[in-house]
């Protein structure tokens, strides 16, 4: 099993930045492909930004040259830098994890931009 813990959400206006965490309970590189969702109302889930076992990454387009998948091996810990916050980038963010054929998520955390 793989536990997920985000953080970072919050209100911010447009243009600023955010940088959320998520820590997993067991070593990265024993996950498959680490991830950012999200979701805002009314409209479904969307893949952000993912990161493989062995490092490669991949974005949204709506997101790519503004949003940053990273990762801590030392401290289990997968990062998303936001700049150039949008209001459309309002959302609540969760992370996932594949590993071992079964799909994780944290609880989420909301992101606001204001206008």
């Amino acid at each position: 099993q793989v536990q997920l813990v985000e953080s970072g959400g919050g209100l911010v206006q447009a243009g600023g930045s955010l940088r959320l965490s998520c820590a997993a309970s067991r070593r990265i590189f024993s996950i498959n492909i680490m991830a950012w969702y999200r979701q805002a109302p009314g409209k479904q889930r969307e893949l952000v930004a993912g990161i493989t076992v062995g490092g490669s990454t991949n974005y949204a387009d709506s997101v790519k040259g503004r949003f940053t998948i990273s990762r801590d091996v030392a401290k289990s810990t997968v990062y998303l830098q936001m700049n150039s916050l949008k209001p459309d980038d309002t959302a609540v963010y969760s992370c996932a994890a594949m590993a071992d054929g079964v799909q994780y998520w944290g609880q989420g955390t909301q992101v606001t931009v204001s206008s």
